[in-house]
This record gives structure tokens, C-alpha cells and sequence, in this order.
């Protein structure tokens, strides 16, 4: 019965969905046909060939320029490509991205933060920005796409398949990321846009201002500086002012297989692999669950600047900066079980382990947090291309790229007690209060407190005081440089490109955790009293189906560190070091030989390139471990006893590999084009999972005969030997081009992989109390096992001029891509683990997940009308379920359900030099799901509700 239900359910979601969008585009479709019966303005002669450059401009003329460039591109690409700089779609470029086929984002409250391509994960993508590969915060490789406004950019490549002399890294795909050289553009543009915001959730909070502001000033000119040669200069600002809140119900990153046969009354009874493998029932429960309604606060600044010069037609010398300041507060208030395992009982649980329903006991906590983020990115370099001869071009290109983030987070928590703050006796007395937990109602559950505690009294919240001051930095940065020389032939090999790169990269974190603790109940009760607030909020998780916590008892962060240490800020530990500090260099040396090719095979023309890359890895490190001390007892057993320091260790590892490619294009008809490629690709592992250090948990206990016996377990912060994942890939495109409109392509593309990561126990040697002791280590390793992508994309895009007047402004495009993987995740707690010397699995208790970000489907639409200077579009934007690693491994598997956005975008252009735009993003406020352990367990959703943009652009 449960399954017919679920199949209804589905079913009525689906058609619910292809309804609203339906009635979405069906708004752009009528709001299109009545501005298309508006009276053009007259135009004079003299304004009639403006009048074409607004017909065909904007998102015409950036859909024409896209297939341009992927059309004239010897790889298989995927383009969004504008002749003028601002026209590209979006807030940021992770916005733009999204409307090319085959890219689909992770979504972090408005905005896209990291690209997936071909419905892979973004760990197996490369982003390179004016050819050079870019720094993250947050330490894996993946870019962080909403830093960067779309205005400051022209041009966005995504190279399928892969090339020698592309920087290596991407076994989806390259993304590669273009802003126009000033000399190149070729014309003078002084320009500048201010968008206002409002943010319907922001409006929800007491005493907010809903509205924020966008503002972007762009300059580009050309000089002519006689005997010196040409100078060309571009400068673009921007100062984005717009807040980002959203409503959250999350759970714990650890959860635990429990055993429902043994009723507890404590924590309930953990069930281990083994006896999972013989037959023992389980239920998957988290260690906590929480509401969290905050306020968010945002800045980002950026400015991007070049200067080319050309001082004669064989010198071309580029220099450019960038930059990028982001300011992110988040007043956070938590509504929380601390003990959801606790006294657990009238369980109901399916199959899977999926947790339906409980009734337990837990302390109840408010926790007032106040967290406060900056990222800056610096990036830039130079370059000089000299033509040498006719025929031999030299190049070199010098970059660096860095981006710190760090997180200050300030948190104070009180927690329910037998007492209240006047040492009155509660209704409930006791600390665990009784709830009830209902997961049965699809994706949203509820927890129903017993209604004796009043959560809203700010009383009952007078125990356990703990005060946490945390900071955390990571910092990412990259130096790099590269030379390249291109000779040009005659004949059917038409040209030879060499280079070589070197990059030097260096990550490194540290995270500061200050903890007090305090227990003086009348200091309780005076603080309490001082630093009470009304919930923050109106409608809190109203989109919500079922009967969520609306509110409950808050207090003011800042006023509880004031009240209870006399300052705001009690300073750091002083001693930063930590064994999940991480300090990784990765030092890079590759080179390609790649020759092209043009000619005919046969009949039929044919173009491409071959070659092969070779690239050497080579990381170090650091990390560190607690020291322990060896103390005998009177009877001769041994206990070990931390002292305090941390003993140094590094790790080193290196890599070699060969990267080979081909690409062949053949022009089967003046508008058909058949590519093939076949090529090897690599994708190393983030920065955050080679760290060395360990973390040691000692046995319960003070009486053992020997080092080993006392340590319960060692596992890894990171694994420094991983490997890159390989794959051998072979792409087929068919493509056709009936008009510079008109696109119908389709790619057959598969992938084999070699390399993926199991956990396995590996033995590691330690040195304590001067002794060498070998312990098995729990980390991720490389496995041997093969896998595999089998995967076909679709894409069309037209220009509807074969309807009739006015319909014949519509155009659009849709892509599709579908892909089935074999590969495998398992979590490390409750999924296969494997013994690298016998190559014993264990089997594991849930099923393991697949490869990072892959979805089976993905798809983009785009709907647009153009009527004169008006012009409306609508982008419909869906992706499948998939899974989400953790940055810096996957202790747990995490899953993101499926999910789907429809942005709208209009704009009017008054006159050749000023237009004005809206946006609405996020229409629906499509919530963001996430499972674990396993799909359709549900550990977290938010809402971010929709946000629309106003404003007006001036161009000179």
C-alpha cells in the first residue's frame, strides 16, 4: 500500500509541476503577445540601423554569438558568448552557466555556488579564469561561482571534451571563463547599471529592510600612443548589497544505526556491521535535530581591471587583477533536541532503515549564534605573445590566485532543567522532555514537544551553559606560470603547439574552538533576563507542509558574551594547533605536444587537433597528532594520559600521468558537423582531503598491558596519498546548424573510471612515550575497482521567425543530458570497508552512493520573446537527485533531492543608451532537501523564498 501511495504521490508531483511551469511560461507568452501589439516608435532613416542592432541584440544576438563559438571550435563545446559586456544572464556567472547545456549548480540560498557538468560532480570539473586555474575557499577545487558578478563578463567556454593543451583537471569538463580584452573589444563603452532588490523573506523579519541594492559601472577605451603602438584598458566595479536569509530544519552530520529490538533508556543500542550482516534489524537516527531562523546580512564588492598593449603587430602584452570582497553575517537562533537517540520508543521504520516515526526524550536547547564570514579572492597576471616569424608564435603567462575565508562564529547555549531560572520546580521535572517525532508525511518532519514545556518561555531555559567562540581560516593560494610556442604549416598538418606549466599550490586551515562553561544558576537567571528577545520572525517555515515549530525563546548573542564574560569577544585559545589543521602543497609540472589538422578525408572536410599532456604531481602534507604520555600504574598495567603537545608529521606522495587526446570534426554538409573524440582525463582530489593529521580516541579504561590495547581507534582528517581519478572517455557529436539561430545537437559520450575511494584500515606507525607502535588507521583510499558513465545530451535552440507576426519574436533553447553511472561511495561509518592487505570487505549496512554531484537527468530551458525593444524571458532550470560529499570526505553520505528553479527576466530599452530590467529569481521557492545516511532520510530543508531585481542600465 505504502509503494501505490508513494507512485500517486509521485505522479501528482509530476503533474503539479509540468502545470506550474506550464502557467509560468504561459505568463512570458502572454505578457510577450501584448507588448508585441504596442506601436514601435517611429524611427528616422538615420536610426534604422540601430533599430536592427535592438532587434537582434541582447538575448538574440548572445543565443547566435553561443552557437557561433561552438560551431567554429575544433573540441566539442558548449558556449554562452556576448559581443558586448553585461548582456550575459544572471546575478552571477554560476547563474549564467546554468542555461548551457549539460551545467547544472549546487544552490546556496539565491545563488549557484559550484558547477556539475554532465550531471557529475563539480570535484571532476576544471575552472580556469582568462586561461589560468583559480583559487577556492572552501577547500576543494571547485570555484565558487557566486563571488563573481556576470556583468564584468563576456564569455563562458565549456570544453566536453578535452584537449592537450588545456590545463588538466577536468574528467566532466573545463570550464573556462573569459572577460574581453580591451584592444580586442575594440570600441569605447562607458556604462552603468543599478538594480534594487527586494527579498520577500528579509520582509519577514522584525524591523528588517527587505530592499537591498546592486550597483556595476563598467569603462573600456582604446588609445592610440603613435610610435609606442596601441593601449587598450578596462575597469569594472560592482557593490552588491542584497541579503540572503532562509529558514532551516537540519539534523546532525553523524547518524546511527539503532537497534529497535532492545528498548533503552538511555541512548538506544548501536548495531554493528556484523550483526547487520547476520540479520539484525536497524532504524538510522540522527544525534540531534534543530530549527534554525536566521537573519542574514551581505556585501560583495569586486573589481576587475586589464590593460593590453600592442606596441607593435607582433608584441601583445595583457595584465589583469581582479578582486573580490565578501561580507556575510548571519544572526542565527536554534530550537533544538540534544539528545534525539535518547530514550527512544514505538519505533516504526521501513525497509531501508528510514526512520518514520519515534516517541523518546531529549533536553531541549535555544542556542543564540552569531556567524560572521569574509572571503576575499585576489587573482591576476600577465602575459606576452610574440610573433617571432610569420609562422612561430611564443607565449608566456604569469599568475597568481588566492582566496582566504574566515569564519568568526560566537554561540551561546542554554538548555532545559528540572529547575527554571528561580529554581522553581517545571511541569515536567525533569532535563528530558518528552517529544514525539513524525517523519510519515513526506520530507518535512515534526516534532511535537509534550506541550508542558512551553518553548516560548524563556524561563525553563536555565541549565548547561556553554559559551564557543570559534575561528576558522582557510586559505587556498596558486602560482603558476607557463610558456607556449605555436608553430603554423602548410598542408594537411597545419599547425604544432608546445608548452610547458609549472604551478605551485598551498592550502592550509586551522580552526580555533574556545569553549566556557558556566553553572552558576543566579548568573543564569541575571542574563536570561537581560538578553531576552521576541522571536525574530513572522510565518517561520509557513511553506512548510505540517505542523512545524513556529517559534520559541530567543535571546541576543552579543548581550549573553556581554553579561556573562564582560566583553563581546574573549579572544582565541592562543595555541592554533589542532589536528585537523591542514598545511597541503601540491606541486604541479606538466607539458603537451598537441599538433592540428585540416583537410579532407575523402570527400568530406575534416579539422581537429592531437596530442597528449604529461603531467607530474607531487604533494607534501603537515600534520599533526596529540601527544600522549605513558603512565604505569602500581599493578605494571599501563594507561595513557594526553600531555598536551602534538608531535609533527608529513606525508609525501607524487603521481605521474600521461593525458592523450584526439579530436576530429567533418563538415558532412554545409550545416552538419560529426566530431569524435577520444581522450584520458584526470581530476585530482580536493586540497582538504590530503591532510595528514590523526586524530587518536582512547579506550575507556586505566588497566591495559600494552600501547595497542589502549587506543580504541585512529582515524584520518584526510589521506595526503590519494590519487587522481582517471577515466578514458569517448564523445560522438552530431550537430546541425540550419541558420545562425538554429541548433539541433546531440552528444553520445562514456566514461571509464579507474580510482574511485573506499574506506579501507591502514596500519600507520606512531612514537609513543618513545615507543614505535603500529595501529590500524582509518582513512580513504584509491580502489582498483573500474566504473563506469554511459551518458547522451540533447540540444536545440531557435529563433521562431517561421511563425507568423507577432510570433515570431519567440525563441529558445532546451537541453537535456541523462547519464547512468556504476561508480561508488560508501560511508565510512556504516557502509563496506575493506582491508588493503587481504582485500576482506566487510559489508555494509546501507547502500553506497555514487559518484560526487552526479544526477541521471538534467535539464534547461529557456523561452524568450522579443518584440522591439522589449524583450522577456523565462529559464526553467531541473536537476536530479544526487550525491553531495562533504568538503574534506564523506564521513557520512549526503544526498540532495532533485530540484527545479524558474527565473524571469524582462527588459525595455528606451533608446540606444539606456534600458531598463527585471528579474525574479527562484519564482516558486523550490525548497533544497538533503538526506543521511541514506536517500529519502531527511537531515535538512530550507527555504530561501523568491527575490526580484529592478533597475535601470545606462551605456555610452
Amino acid at each position: 500500500m505504502r509503494a501505490i501511495d508513494s507512485s500517486r504521490r509521485s505522479a501528482t508531483h509530476i503533474w503539479y509541476r509540468a502545470l506550474r511551469y506550464g502557467a509560468a511560461l504561459s505568463v512570458v507568452m502572454i505578457a510577450s503577445q501584448a507588448v508585441a501589439q504596442v506601436t514601435t516608435p517611429a524611427v528616422t532613416p538615420d536610426e534604422a540601423s540601430q533599430v536592427d542592432e535592438v532587434v537582434v541584440s541582447a538575448l538574440r544576438q548572445t543565443m547566435q554569438t553561443s552557437i557561433a563559438v561552438k560551431r567554429d571550435s575544433t573540441a566539442i563545446v558548449d558556449a554562452l558568448s556576448s559581443k558586448e559586456i553585461g548582456d550575459l544572464p544572471g546575478q552571477s556567472i554560476g547563474e549564467a552557466i546554468e542555461t548551457i547545456t549539460g551545467a547544472t549548480a549546487d544552490r546556496a540560498n539565491y545563488g549557484p555556488t559550484e558547477i556539475s557538468l554532465r550531471g557529475l560532480g563539480s570535484f571532476l570539473s576544471a575552472t580556469t579564469f582568462n586561461g589560468r586555474e583559480a583559487s577556492n575557499g572552501s577547500g576543494d577545487r571547485a570555484v565558487n561561482f557566486g563571488q563573481f558578478p556576470s556583468e564584468l563578463f563576456n564569455g563562458i567556454k565549456i570544453y566536453k571534451s578535452q584537449q592537450a593543451d588545456l590545463i588538466e583537471g577536468g574528467v566532466a569538463g573545463s570550464i573556462e571563463l573569459e572577460t574581453k580584452k580591451p584592444l580586442d573589444y575594440g570600441k569605447r563603452l562607458v556604462s552603468g547599471e543599478l538594480k534594487g532588490n527586494y527579498n520577500s523573506y528579509q520582509d519577514r523579519i522584525k524591523g528588517a529592510n527587505p530592499w537591498g541594492w546592486r550597483g556595476t559601472a563598467s569603462y573600456v577605451d582604446q588609445y592610440d600612443l603613435g610610435s609606442l603602438g596601441e593601449l587598450g584598458v578596462s575597469l569594472g566595479v560592482q557593490r552588491n548589497a542584497v541579503d540572503d536569509p532562509n529558514e532551516i530544519y537540519i539534523g546532525s552530520n553523524t547518524w546511527v544505526a539503532c537497534n529497535p529490538l532492545i528498548v533503552s533508556k538511555t541512548n538506544c543500542t548501536e548495531v554493528s556491521r556484523a550483526q547487520a550482516a547476520a540479520g539484525a534489524p536497524f532504524y538510522l537516527a540522527p544525534n540531534s535535530l534543530s530549527y534554525r531562523q536566521l537573519t542574514a546580512d551581505e556585501r560583495r564588492d569586486a573589481i576587475f581591471g586589464a590593460i593590453q598593449w600592442k606596441p607593435n603587430d607582433r608584441i601583445d602584452v595583457n595584465l589583469d587583477v581582479e578582486y573580490s570582497k565578501r561580507r556575510y553575517t548571519e544572526d542565527r537562533h536554534d530550537f533544538g533536541l540534544a539528545e534525539t537517540r535518547y530514550n527512544l520508543h514505538n519505533v516504526k521504520y521501513d525497509d531501508d532503515g528510514k526512520l518514520l516515526y519515534a516517541e523518546g526524550s531529549s533536553t531541549l536547547q535555544s542556542v543564540s549564534t552569531l556567524f560572521q564570514r569574509q572571503e576575499r579572492y585576489f587573482g591576476g597576471g600577465g602575459s606576452v605573445a610574440f610573433e617571432a616569424t610569420d609562422r612561430l608564435t611564443l607565449s608566456t603567462d604569469v599568475s597568481y590566485s588566492q582566496t582566504v575565508r574566515d569564519d568568526f562564529t560566537r554561540s551561546t547555549r542554554l538548555r532545559s532543567d528540572p529547575l527554571d531560572i528561580y529554581g522553581k520546580t517545571t511541569a515536567i521535572n525533569n532535563q528530558r522532555v518528552p517529544y514525539v517525532y513524525d517523519a510519515r508525511n513526506g520530507f518535512a518532519p515534526t516534532l511535537a514537544i509534550d506541550p508542558r514545556f512551553d518553548v516560548n518561555n524563556h524561563d525553563l531555559y536555565s541549565d548547561d551553559t556553554r559559551l564557543t567562540r570559534e575561528e576558522e581560516q582557510k586559505k587556498d593560494r596558486i602560482l603558476a606560470a607557463r610558456f607556449d610556442a605555436r608553430y603554423d604549416l602548410d598542408g594537411f598538418l597545419s599547425r604544432i603547439d608546445a608548452g610547458l606549466r609549472w604551478s605551485d599550490r598551498r592550502y592550509t586551515s586551522y580552526d580555533d574552538l574556545v569553549t566556557i562553561d558556566q553553572a552558576s544558576l543566579a548568573v543564569d537567571r541575571t542574563v536570561n533576563l537581560a538578553c531576552r528577545q521576541p522571536f525574530p520572525q513572522t510565518d517561520f517555515l509557513s511553506d512548510a507542509p505540517g505542523n512545524q515549530m513556529k517559534s520559541w525563546a530567543t535571546f541576543d548573542t552579543l548581550c549573553q558574551f556581554q553579561n556573562y564574560l564582560g566583553t563581546t569577544d574573549p579572544g582565541g585559545s592562543g595555541d592554533l594547533r589542532s589536528v585537523a589543521n591542514a598545511d597541503v602543497t601540491e606541486t604541479v609540472w606538466s607539458g603537451y605536444l598537441m599538433g592540428s589538422y585540416k583537410g579532407d578525408a575523402g570527400k568530406v572536410p575534416v579539422r581537429g587537433n592531437f596530442g597528449a599532456r604529461f603531467v607530474k604531481t607531487e604533494v607534501a602534507s603537515k600534520g599533526l597528532r596529540a601527544g600522549l604520555d605513558v603512565v604505569t600504574n602500581p599493578d605494571g598495567s599501563i594507561r595513557l594520559v594526553e600531555n598536551g603537545d602534538f608531535d609533527s608529521t608529513t606525508i609525501k606522495a607524487s603521481s605521474f600521468r600521461v593525458l592523450p587526446s584526439v579530436n576530429a570534426n567533418f563538415d558532412l554538409s554545409p550545416k552538419t558537423m560529426l566530431r569524435l573524440a577520444a581522450y584520458r582525463a584526470m581530476s585530482r582530489p580536493a586540497p582538504s582531503s590530503l591532510t595528514a593529521g590523526r586524530a587518536i580516541t582512547l579506550q575507556d579504561g586505566t588497566d591495559f598491558t600494552s600501547i595497542q590495547d589502549a587506543i580504541g581507534e585512529i582515524v584520518a582528517s584526510g589521506s595526503p596519498r590519494l590519487k587522481p581519478i582517471m577515466s578514458w572517455n569517448g564523445d560522438i557529436a552530431l550537430e546541425y546548424y540550419a541558420n545562425r539561430d538554429t541548433i539541433l545537437a546531440g552528444t553520445v559520450y562514456y566514461k571509464q573510471f579507474t580510482g574511485g575511494f573506499i574506506p579501507v584500515t591502514k596500519d600507520e606507525t606512531f612514537v609513543i612515550g618513545g615507543q614505535p607502535v603500529t595501529v590500524p588507521v582509518t582513512q580513504t583510499q584509491n580502489s582498483d575497482e573500474k566504473s563506469h558513465v554511459y551518458g547522451v545530451e540533447v540540444t536545440l535552440a531557435n529563433q521562431f521567425t517561421w511563425l507568423p507576426h507577432p510570433f515570431d519574436g519567440f525563441g529558445g533553447k532546451i537541453s537535456y543530458n541523462y547519464a547512468v553511472s556504476n561508480f561508488k561511495n560508501y560511508d565510512i561509518r556504516l557502509g563496506d570497508v575493506i582491508d588493503p592487505d587481504t582485500q576482506q570487505v566487510t559489508e555494509g549496512m546501507i547502500p553506497a552512493a555514487s559518484l560526487g554531484g552526479y544526477s541521471k537527468h538534467v535539464l534547461s530551458a529557456q523561452l524568450y520573446y522579443e518584440a522591439g525593444p522589449f524583450n522577456i524571458q523565462g529559464i526553467y532550470r531541473y536537476r536530479s537527485k544526487y550525491y553531495q560529499d562533504f568538503i574534506g570526505g564523506n564521513a557520512q553520505l549526503r544526498y540532495i533531492s532533485g530540484n527545479d528553479t524558474f527565473d524571469l527576466s524582462a527588459s525595455y530599452k528606451v533608446n540606444r543608451h539606456v534600458d531598463i530590467r527585471f528579474q525574479a529569481l527562484n519564482l516558486f521557492n523550490e525548497t533544497k532537501i538533503d538526506s543521511m545516511p541514506i536517500y529519502g532520510s531527511t537531515r535538512e530543508y530550507q527555504y530561501f523564498g523568491p527575490q526580484f531585481f529592478i533597475g535601470v542600465r545606462a551605456k555610452l
